[in-house]
């Protein structure tokens, strides 16, 4: 595995891991990859500095309670969807439209659509957002 900085086209810095370098270039290219706070899809690698390990004295570093707090703020996220929320799989885009056009009962729905799909529903005036799902554990 490999994280990388990546940034999108409005300067929004991110990490990402992926299986390897090739496994990057291929999500990048079929334009898979979308920055987590605006959506933009056109993304490339940041300049990063070596990872070096850090030593207990970097605890009180404000950056990394920063960080902290923001995955458990995802995570709290995550699990309120997915308590309140019904999973729909990759028929987000379907049922997001049942929903808008009154033919299934409204209701919180949340999983995966492509870029395509995500571009059709918001011509169509269909209101979703997308968050960065950061995985329950952290292992």
């Amino acid at each position: 595995m490999i994280l990388f900085d990546l940034k999108c086209r409005t300067g929004h810095v991110f990490e990402a891991w992926f299986r390897n370098g090739d496994a990057y270039e291929a999500q990048a290219s079929a334009r898979e990859i979308a920055c987590p706070i605006c959506g933009d899809v056109e993304i490339v690698k940041a300049p990063m500095a070596p990872r070096i390990a850090k030593s207990r004295s970097d605890a009180g570093d404000p950056a990394a309670k920063h960080k902290a707090e923001m995955l458990r703020e995802l995570k709290d996220l995550r699990r309120k969807v997915e308590e309140n929320c019904d999973y729909v799989g990759d028929r987000f885009a379907e049922e997001a439209r049942r929903i808008h056009y009154g033919e299934v009962e409204k209701r919180g729905i949340y999983g995966e659509a492509t870029e395509a799909e995500s571009s059709e529903l918001k011509e169509e005036g269909i209101t979703f957002d997308r968050i960065p799902w950061v995985p329950s554990t952290n292992s």
